[in-house]
């Protein structure tokens, strides 16, 4: 269990660096939920790694672009 965390948090700190500089657009990112919500489905209702890694990282790149508008304002 404890690596399998480890793995997740690994592979959102990695995802992240490599998508630090991709801005989504709105369309994007509602196909990437409609994307993710037919993974849930497949999966018999439950949320897979990946969908949970990729939510992650959005939200640590919102947090941090708002954090950056902090430190600028």
């Amino acid at each position: 269990m404890i690596r399998r965390v480890g793995f997740t948090a690994l592979a959102a700190v990695f995802a992240l660096g490599l998508a630090g500089c991709d801005n989504k657009g709105p369309a994007e990112q509602v196909g990437e939920e409609v994307d993710e919500a037919v993974d849930t489905i497949k999966n018999g209702g439950d949320e897979s790694t990946a969908n949970k890694v990729d939510d992650a990282v959005d939200e640590a790149r919102e947090g941090a672009q708002d954090a950056a508008d902090e430190v600028t304002k």
